[in-house]
């Protein structure tokens, strides 16, 4: 029997990259997967048609993180339709990047809102449902513990944020069993952040000198999600090849 049979988990932002690697990976392993996308339709349905390919089950649901409402339904729909939710991983993210003096309002609200807000409601909708056992494992970011540059406050802030929202989670969770970490990525080979994109300088800040993949999230994401994770709770683990060392 797979690690995960039984159990079901929700992937936001899992059309592509790191979110699409996360969304097969517990498939594998026996999860019934749901799936979110915003614009990404088709990309979306790829993975879902290769999950059933390979004997899965899944569920894919169009929600955006900027919509406080569309993220509290997206667990609502996942429980109504596949029976209930044991792992939410909160990988959706956006980036905003750039002189700190031209940063906008507007840039901030919706960065605060994708990367921040949207964990917590995402967190506080499944924790209603979870019993014991259940996994709450959000995908931060190595800027979080290291920013190499200038440009990207906004987007560290919010990472960071993630950290302290994590052990929050865990102290008003783990009294029922139920774990919160956080994975923060470093650079990870995607069609958002090529190895060979305009960032492949980066490639020497880190221990190993080279962009790692999205399988390298996966397997962490996953690992937390089994029995593994069962007692690793309120922390980060940083998966970044030595980019924070």
């Amino acid at each position: 029997m797979k690690e995960l049979a039984g159990k079901v988990a929700l992937v936001t932002g899992g059309s592509r990259g790191i979110g699409a690697a996360i969304a097969r990976q517990l498939a594998q392993d026996g999860a019934a997967v749901a799936l979110t996308y915003v614009s990404a339709a088709e990309k979306a349905r790829a993975v879902a048609k290769q999950i059933d390919a390979d004997g899965g089950r899944v569920l894919v649901i169009e929600a955006d993180n900027a919509d406080p409402g569309a993220v509290t339904a997206a667990v609502e729909q996942t429980v109504r339709e596949l029976g209930r939710i044991d792992i939410l991983v909160n990988n959706a993210g956006i980036f905003a990047g750039g002189p700190l003096e031209k940063m906008t309002l507007e840039q901030v609200d919706r960065t605060l809102a994708v990367d921040v807000r949207a964990v917590f409601l995402a967190s506080q909708a499944a924790a209603r449902h979870m019993s014991g056992d259940g996994r709450i494992i959000t995908i931060g970011s190595a800027l979080a513990e290291r920013v190499p540059g200038p440009g990207m406050t906004l987007y560290a802030m919010c990472k960071s944020a993630l950290t302290g929202l994590t052990k929050g989670l865990a102290r008003d969770l783990g009294p029922r069993g139920i774990t919160a970490t956080v994975v923060h990525g470093g650079l990870i080979d995607t069609d958002m952040n090529p190895a060979d994109g305009p960032g492949a300088g980066l490639s020497a800040v880190t221990a190993l000198g080279h962009y790692g993949i999205a399988g390298d999230i996966a397997a962490t994401v996953a690992h937390l999600a089994g029995d593994g994770g069962r007692y690793v709770s309120g922390t980060a683990i940083t998966v970044d090849g030595g980019f924070a060392a």
